[in-house]
C-alpha cells in the first residue's frame, strides 16, 4: 500500500491512503488520524489500512478525492529518530580520494552513521530555505524504511521484519559548513538542515521483486534544473543492506516505531550512470583535474528524485523543490 500526509489536521499531518497510480485518495483518519499513531499499532492498523488501499485501487471506496502533490506533508512530518547511513562505499571511496586520504578497513565491514535532523521534514513540493550560497548548498538523493517499533541488539536477520515503510529522501547538505563542524570531531550539526521526503511511503510488498534482501534494486533519478543528473542503481554498491544498517543502529537500544534509516547517497562504481548529489560530480573533479568546476547550489534552483518501476510508473512520487533565501 502507499501512504501519506496532507498538511491539514496540524504538525503531523492528516493520514491517506494513496492508489497505487499515485492519482487518488483517500482518508484513513478513521483508522489512525496520523502516520505515526498507525506506526506505534501498526499490527493492528496496518491490516484495516490495507484493506482501504485495495478498495481503493478497485475503485469501490466511499470518498475517493483526486491527488494534489502540492497539499502534501511529508508522510511522517516529523519523527522520533532519523539515523542516516552511508552504505554506498563509492561516495565515501571518492570523498576521502578527493583529499589524499585511505578508506579505513573498518568502513568495509561497520557502517557509517550519523543522528539526523528528525524534528521535521519538508513535504515534496516545500521549498529549501537556505540563510546563504556560500554554505554550499548540495541535494543527496536517498532511500529511507521505516521501522515499527525494533528491540535492542536485534540480529539483521530479525531487523527486516521491523521494515514497514520505504520512501526517498533529500538529503540536504551544507557542503562549506561540514569541514569545520567534523573538525570538532563531534559530529554534523549546523551543516544539516531540515530533509525533504517523497509524496508516499510504501510497504515493502509494493515493489514486488525489487525488494529483495533488503534492497531496492531500482535506478534513483535526479534532476537538477531539468537536466539529467544521475541515475544511479540502488541494488549495486551498497556495502550493508537495511537489515544490516537497522541492526547497526539497535546495537545498544532499542528504536521507537516510526524510526527512519537512510541509506546515504546513493553511488556506484561506474560514473557512467551519474550521482546523486554535487559534491561527488566535484570530487571526481578534482581527483580528475586538481579542483572543482560544478558549483554548489543557488537561489532558485530545482532538484527533482524520483525512482521508476519496471513499467515506467513512478512509485513514491517525485520530490521537486526550489532553493530559496530564508527569510525569517
Amino acid at each position: 500500500m502507499k501512504l501519506a500526509s496532507l498538511k491539514t489536521g496540524g504538525r503531523d499531518g492528516s493520514l491517506i491512503v494513496v492508489s497505487r497510480n499515485l492519482e487518488h485518495y483517500v482518508s484513513a483518519a478513521d483508522i489512525s488520524l496520523t502516520l505515526q499513531q498507525a506506526l506505534d499499532d501498526w499490527q493492528q492498523s496496518a491490516p484495516r489500512l490495507n484493506a482501504r488501499y485495495v478498495e481503493l485501487n478497485q475503485g469501490v471506496c466511499p470518498g475517493i478525492q483526486d491527488l494534489d502533490v502540492a497539499v502534501l506533508a511529508a508522510p511522517l512530518p516529523r519523527a522520533f529518530e532519523f539515523v542516516d547511513g552511508s552504505a554506498y562505499l563509492p561516495h565515501v571511496e571518492r570523498v576521502r580520494k578527493a583529499r589524499g586520504a585511505e578508506v579505513p578497513d573498518s568502513f568495509y565491514v561497520d557502517p557509517l552513521m550519523y543522528q539526523a535532523t528528525s524534528a521535521g521534514f519538508l513535504g515534496p513540493r516545500d521549498p529549501v530555505p537556505v540563510v546563504s550560497e556560500e554554505y554550499g548548498i548540495d541535494f543527496e538523493s536517498e532511500i529511507i524504511v521505516i521501522t515499527d517499533d525494533v528491540p535492542m541488539a536485534v540480529t539483521p536477520e530479525k531487523a527486516e521484519s521491523h521494515i514497514q515503510l520505504i520512501g526517498l529522501i533529500n538529503d540536504v547538505s551544507l557542503r562549506n559548513l561540514i569541514p569545520a563542524e567534523l573538525a570538532k570531531g563531534f559530529g554534523f550539526l549546523q551543516s544539516k538542515p531540515r530533509s525533504t521526503l517523497s509524496p508516499v511511503l510504501v510497504t515493502p510488498d509494493e515493489l514486488g521483486e525489487h525488494w529483495q534482501d533488503s534492497k531496492l534494486s531500482l535506478a534513483l533519478h535526479s534532476t537538477l534544473n531539468g537536466t539529467f543528473f544521475g541515475k544511479p542503481e540502488a541494488g549495486v554498491d551498497m556495502q550493508f543492506d537495511f537489515s544490516q544498517l537497522v541492526a547497526h543502529a539497535a546495537k545498544t537500544r532499542p528504536l521507537t516505531a516510526g524510526t527512519i534509516v537512510g541509506s546515504g547517497t546513493i553511488a556506484n562504481e561506474d560514473t557512467g550512470k551519474g550521482a546523486s548529489c554535487l559534491a561527488e560530480i566535484r570530487m571526481l573533479e578534482i581527483i580528475a583535474g586538481g579542483k572543482p568546476s560544478t558549483p554548489f547550489m543557488k537561489f532558485g534552483d530545482t532538484i527533482r528524485v524520483e525512482m521508476f518501476d519496471s513499467r515506467g510508473e513512478s512509485i513514491f512520487g517525485a520530490i521537486e523543490q526550489k532553493i530559496v533565501r530564508n527569510e525569517n
